[in-house]
């Protein structure tokens, strides 16, 4: 499955899924870096079928409205370390792909993985 990781995550969360056999891409790696617009990132996803992980609530209401991102998982952790944050991914990551697989937007938090739409 192919990724596109939004600033407001680690970059240590492209290279998990990267290092669990994935196509990612952190904004850090994009030409505009971190400053890439909200618009460049749906375009990527769409033109690439890229699953968009961000916790940018921004992106639920876009993906609802418009269908951009190609699909999203929105990450609704709060306020968590980056390791804690990336034991929680790694942890979760077989459910993640699985409601990926049926649905355009997933949920993920630190209980559960839950398909919304």
């Amino acid at each position: 499955m192919k990724f596109l990781v939004d600033a407001h995550l680690p970059p240590s969360l492209s290279r998990l899924l990267t290092a669990s056999g994935h196509d990612s891409v952190h904004t850090q790696d994009l030409p505009e870096r971190n400053l890439t617009p909200d618009r460049a990132l749906n375009d990527l996803s769409v033109q690439e079928q890229r699953v968009l992980i961000s916790k940018d609530s921004d992106f639920y209401y876009s993906h609802l409205l418009h269908q951009r991102p190609w699909k999203l998982l929105l990450v609704r952790t709060g306020n968590i370390g980056t390791k804690d944050f990336i034991t929680l991914f790694q942890r979760h990551l077989p459910a993640i792909l699985d409601a990926l697989e049926g649905h355009s937007l997933v949920e993920l938090d630190r209980q559960s993985v839950k398909g919304v739409a």
